[in-house]
């Protein structure tokens, strides 16, 4: 007799049991979920739950003590950061580093030098500089304005965000981790930016966002994972998540708004 065999479809990113340990610390402990394509997951907690940690952890910055980490269905579990890239996981940093001293645009440049780039370009570059001047413009620097060519060192902060932004969007990635993106900006800056996280959305990608920014987090999340103390304490819709009596004691006396 014949059938039809249901089977599991694939998440674009798998975490399991994975725990990191710094001396008698336990940052990370036995974190598990999925995250499908095309989702966008928030990452919420206290300072010091783990958020950058599991970032880390997923990019290759460092390596887990325990745990499985997957990507489309393969395994990279403590592989260095430009193989993860070259799977296509991309992140910002909390802490904004550009090449202070190059013009803006360029500092696209070297990104989109990167193997990956290469490969999904069939071994063509193309004219870069007309690349990363687009890029910009997607994040929001205004085409035929001078700020594009300034140094990065003389960019203002939200300037800087959608550069680091721009940056790992030029790696054509698959799954986008944003630590923090929005700490530092102004409620316009942020108003601004939340448009391009969902136009990207639309576009098909995944994304992980790391937030204290609540409010305008769970406007775009499609579900919210909350951290304390390198544990995961509750996952699902912001709504519910937040109605979780483990969450508001860990957000009691915090920055949780």
């Amino acid at each position: 007799m014949g059938g039809y065999i249901m089977t599991e479809q694939v998440p674009l990113l798998r975490v399991k049991n994975l725990t990191k340990i710094f001396g008698g610390v336990t940052a990370v402990s036995n974190m598990d979920f999925d995250l499908p394509e095309g989702n966008l997951l928030g990452v919420i907690g206290p300072n010091g739950s783990g958020k950058t940690t599991l970032v880390n952890l997923i990019t290759g910055f460092v390596k887990p003590t325990a745990g499985r980490i997957e990507f489309r269905g393969k395994e990279i579990t403590g592989w260095p950061p430009y193989k993860v890239v070259g799977e296509g996981i991309s992140r910002t940093f909390q802490m904004v580093r550009p090449f202070y001293q190059l013009p803006a645009f360029k500092n696209l440049i070297v990104p989109l030098y990167s193997p990956r780039v290469k490969k999904l370009a069939g071994g063509k570059y193309g004219n870069r500089d007309a690349v990363a001047l687009d890029l910009l413009e997607e994040v929001g620097f205004e085409r035929d304005a001078y700020v594009s060519y300034k140094k990065a060192g003389a960019l203002p902060q939200g300037y800087l965000k959608r550069l680091e932004l721009a940056k790992s969007m030029a790696l054509r990635p698959d799954l986008i981790i944003l630590d923090e993106l929005f700490s530092g900006l102004s409620l316009a800056e942020v108003a601004s930016i939340v448009p391009i996280i969902e136009k990207l959305k639309t576009k098909g990608k995944t994304i992980i966002m790391i937030e204290h920014r609540l409010k305008e987090l769970f406007r775009i999340a499609d579900r919210v994972m909350v951290l304390n103390y390198g544990r995961k304490i509750a996952e699902g819709r912001a709504a519910e998540v937040m109605e979780s009596p483990d969450v508001k004691e860990a957000y009691l006396g915090s920055e949780g708004e």
